[in-house]
């Protein structure tokens, strides 16, 4: 966690990116650079390089010593483009620490912490996280289920985006599926506000649109194609909004859901992906679940069969995985 919380500080005070645009520097010249403290910056270059995150280019006293960043460390660290791009997970942790009286209180009392209450690190850590993978792999990942890519290739399918965030998701379906218009919902105003500034800098405005909305508030019959990008754990009420979402959908339509690929069951001594799912739940996902009652508190960690539960009540009759490996900490289903 203390690494966690070092990367964060790295991240935010853009001292890595200096590291990796600007080349090696002592503290003095870290410090410079960004406009931050030098007994800071020196500290932290320090445990950096005990880390084993950074390297000493040149050793010397304290202020000569010159540290490096290797390539390795700057593509997981600072190039927003790669798949290896894991900083963000660090700014999501890191949004926890002014909310930890908060979420004391609530562990005590009940009730929760929205995902509002967060702030700004919160959405741009997820937005950020995701943004390679869909930019990436989502075009061709729905390329490998023909059915699914059949229907979102028809002229003039209109797709839905529930819980968009900051819009990524919605824009790769865009550019994947040129003969599609999309609308991407979201509850939360700052993100649909991203959504909206990233549609336009991706030159994709005019067949993705945003809406600070819920889903029970769209037409019945509008939707050809519906997807929830890693949202659904987070909803308080999910077999509403699963239900809302199913009276959009054409005859025939369908809703993928992309979640966290976490076992089939509970199990002590769970592997890495099932501990870091529970870490986000215990901080961020139930939490901002809870906040909201009355509320079903899912959590990160919703297993397949809770998805098929919550799918069954909400009036869809059939439930699969789809054939969609390797895609992040992900897996697919389809609902209809």
């Amino acid at each position: 966690m203390v690494e966690i919380v070092s990367v964060f500080i790295g991240d935010r005070l853009g001292w890595y990116r200096s590291l990796a645009e600007e080349g090696p520097t002592s503290a003095v010249g870290l410090a410079e650079r960004t406009g931050t403290q030098v007994r800071y910056a020196r500290e932290w270059l320090e445990q950096q390089a005990t880390s084993g995150l950074l390297a000493v280019e040149a050793d010397g006293s304290s202020d000569e010593r010159r540290f490096a960043i290797p390539a390795s460390t700057a593509e997981v660290m600072t190039d927003e483009t790669s798949l290896a791009y894991l900083v963000p997970i660090a700014r999501m942790f890191g949004a926890v620490g002014p909310v930890l009286p908060r979420l004391m209180e609530a562990y005590r009392n009940g009730g929760g912490v929205s995902w509002d209450d967060l702030g700004d690190d919160a959405r741009q850590s997820q937005a950020d996280a995701n943004r390679p993978w869909y930019e990436k792999r989502l075009g061709p990942a729905l390329a490998g289920v023909s059915a699914l890519h059949d229907a979102l290739s028809a002229e003039g399918c209109r797709v839905l985006d529930v819980g968009c965030g900051g819009g990524w998701s919605s824009i790769a379906l865009a550019r994947a599926y040129p003969e599609a218009t999309v609308l991407g919902i979201d509850i939360d105003q700052p993100s649909v506000e991203m959504a909206v500034a990233n549609a336009h800098e991706a030159g994709v405005e005019d067949r993705v649109r945003f809406l600070c909305r819920d889903a029970a508030s769209l037409p019945d019959g509008a939707v050809d194609v519906a997807f929830a990008f890693e949202c659904v754990h987070d909803m308080p009420r999910p077999v509403e909004v699963l239900s809302a979402v199913r009276r959009t959908l054409t005859p025939g339509g369908s809703l993928v859901v992309m979640d966290e690929a976490v076992a089939d069951r509970f199990a002590p001594n769970g592997d890495e992906m099932e501990r870091i799912m529970y870490g986000f739940s215990l901080l961020v996902c139930l939490p901002d679940g809870l906040s909201s009652p009355p509320s079903v508190g899912t959590g990160t960690v919703m297993r397949p069969s809770t998805l098929q539960g919550y799918g069954e009540a909400a009036g869809f009759s059939e439930f699969e995985v789809l054939p969609i490996e390797g895609f992040g900490f992900w897996r697919f289903y389809r609902l209809s």
